[in-house]
């Protein structure tokens, strides 16, 4: 066999290849079910309720967490000043942070982000935050 028809063979034998790759890629499809003769061109969603245009619906009321900051000395402070931005649950959100993290986090929400408190209620945060948000203290 001349140079010509290998190239040639080889070449008819790449395209049936992926000819076979794409045909059995469109069966898998009508197998899963993307492609069923059934839901070509539907939408596959149910339909809205038929609801009366005079009518008063409610709903009951949505469930708030309220986190519980853990009990000791500037929880008070840490809940009344950190809450003027954000809500207390940013703290408990949190994963420990080491005690420098926290130091360096209220410093950045008085300095970068213009948190009003006194600097004596800052550091009494900051010792709170250490006391109780480190991987060392953190109980819950």
């Amino acid at each position: 066999m001349s140079g010509a028809k290998k190239k040639r063979r080889r070449m008819v034998i790449l395209l049936a290849a992926i000819g076979l790759i794409a045909v059995g890629a469109i069966y898998a499809d009508l197998e899963i079910g993307y492609y069923t003769p059934e839901n070509l061109g539907k939408v596959a969603q149910p339909a809205p309720p038929n609801l009366a245009p005079d009518g008063n619906y409610a709903v009951a009321a949505y469930p708030l967490y309220k986190p519980q900051l853990a009990p000791g000395e500037g929880e008070q402070d840490a809940a009344a000043y950190c809450n003027t931005c954000h809500t207390p649950s940013y703290i408990t959100m949190q994963p420990p942070l080491p005690a420098a993290a926290w130091e360096a986090e209220v410093n950045k929400m008085g300095k970068a982000f213009g948190a009003q408190f006194p600097t004596d209620v800052q550091q009494r945060i900051i010792k709170y935050l250490q006391t109780h948000y480190t991987p060392e203290t953190r109980k819950r």
